[in-house]
C-alpha cells in the first residue's frame, strides 16, 4: 500500500507523532462506542479523556473510558499470548461497570443472544432477528479453536490486514459475550494490526470508517451468512476501511509538509504558525510576506522569524525581490 509507505517514511517529530496518535485514539473510542449507541460526541469524548466534567449518563461515560483504557493497553496485550484468558480480560476492561449484570463482565455468555432490530409492522413495534449466533454451549469450544488457529505459525504469515479482518469477523460471528462483542472485535482488529507492525505507530482510526456508514458495516458482516461462510465481501469491505484510514493519515501528514525522504533532514520541528503557512501555501500555491503578516496580524520581523526556518529547511523558497517577491513550495 503506497499510502502506508508515505506514512512510514514521514519526517515527524515526537510531538506531531503523539498528536496523530492522540487523534486516532479519541476517534476510535468515540466511533466504536457510538456504533453501539453511545451518545457522547467526539468533543465530549475529548473532554472526558482530559478528565473534564461531561454531562452525560454514567453508562455512556464509562463505556468510553473503558474503551480508552483498552486502546491504551494494546502494547501490553502484544506481549501476551492471544488466548481465552486474554480475550476475557479484554472483555472485562471494555464492559466493566456498564452491563446490567456485572457477572456477565469478563466471561462467556451463559444464555442465548441474538442481533435484532425493532420495526413497525403497521400496528405495533416488534423485534426482528437479524442474526442468531451459535448456541451458548458451543461458544467456549469455538473460541478456543479459533484462537488456536490464530496462533499457528502459518496463520501468522497471513497478510496482516487480512488476518485482522478475519479476527474481527470471527469474534462478531461467534458472539461469545452477552454484550460488547462489537467493541471487542474492533479492539482485536486494532491489536492485530499493531502486533504485525502494520500500524505500529497507531495512527489509524479504522472505527471511523464503520461509524460513518453503520448500515454498510453491518451489511458487510452479514455477507458471509448468505454466501456459505465466504468472507470475500467482508474482507473487501475491511480492506477498504484500512485504505480509507491510510488516506486520512496521509492527507494529514501531507498538510504538515513532511512527506519527503526521512533521511534528508531527520526529524523536523515546526511551530503551529509554520504548519499553517505550509497548509496555506499548498492551498494557494504561492504567498507573499504581506499575505503572511495579514494572516497572523504580526509584524514583518515576527513573520520573517517563522519563514526563515522554512527557508533554511528548504521546504519553501523566496522567488523575486522587492514588493513583487513571494514564497513557493520547494518541489
Amino acid at each position: 500500500m503506497a499510502g502506508r509507505e508515505i506514512i512510514e517514511h514521514a519526517r515527524l517529530i515526537p510531538k506531531w507523532e503523539m498528536s496523530l496518535k492522540k487523534e486516532a485514539r479519541l476517534h476510535n473510542a468515540h466511533s466504536s462506542t457510538s456504533i453501539e449507541g453511545n451518545r457522547l460526541t467526539l468533543e465530549e469524548v475529548k473532554a472526558l479523556a482530559e478528565h473534564k466534567e461531561v454531562i452525560a449518563s454514567i453508562k455512556d461515560k464509562q463505556e468510553v473510558l473503558n474503551y480508552l483504557e483498552a486502546l491504551d493497553a494494546i502494547p501490553k496485550y502484544v506481549s501476551k499470548k492471544l488466548d481465552v484468558k486474554l480475550l476475557l480480560a479484554i472483555h472485562k476492561t471494555i464492559t466493566k461497570g456498564t452491563l446490567k449484570n456485572e457477572s456477565d463482565c469478563g466471561v462467556f455468555r451463559n444464555r442465548q443472544v441474538f442481533v435484532g432490530k425493532r420495526i413497525f409492522d403497521g400496528t405495533q413495534f416488534k423485534e426482528v432477528v437479524e442474526y442468531m449466533p451459535p448456541k451458548t454451549k458451543e461458544v467456549p469450544g469455538l473460541v478456543e479453536e479459533f484462537l488456536v488457529w490464530v496462533g499457528f505459525k502459518k496463520t501468522k504469515d497471513t497478510n496482516p490486514v487480512i488476518l485482522a479482518g478475519i479476527v474481527h469477523y470471527e469474534i462478531a460471528r461467534i458472539h461469545p459475550f452477552i454484550d460488547g462483542n462489537g467493541r471487542v472485535a474492533r479492539l482485536l482488529a486494532s491489536l492485530m494490526l499493531y502486533k504485525s507492525g502494520f500500524d505500529h505507530r497507531r495512527f489509524f482510526a479504522l472505527d471511523d470508517y464503520y461509524d460513518a456508514d453503520r448500515q454498510s458495516y453491518y451489511a458487510a458482516l452479514k455477507t458471509a451468512q448468505t454466501s456459505d461462510g465466504d468472507l470475500t465481501q467482508w474482507l473487501e469491505y475491511f480492506i477498504g476501511g484500512v485504505l480509507f484510514s491510510i488516506d486520512k493519515v496521509k492527507e494529514t501528514i501531507a498538510k504538515l509538509g513532511v512527506t519527503k525522504d526521512a533521511g534528508a533532514f531527520g526529524q523536523i520541528e515546526l511551530t503551529q504558525k509554520q504548519i499553517h503557512i505550509l497548509e496555506k501555501m499548498k492551498e494557494k500555491g504561492t504567498i507573499s510576506n504581506k499575505d503572511l503578516r495579514a494572516m497572523f496580524n504580526v509584524s514583518r520581523q515576527a513573520i520573517l522569524k517563522e519563514i526563515s526556518k522554512l527557508v533554511e529547511l528548504k521546504l519553501i523558497k523566496l522567488v523575486g525581490k522587492g514588493r513583487g517577491a513571494y514564497y513557493e513550495m520547494v518541489n
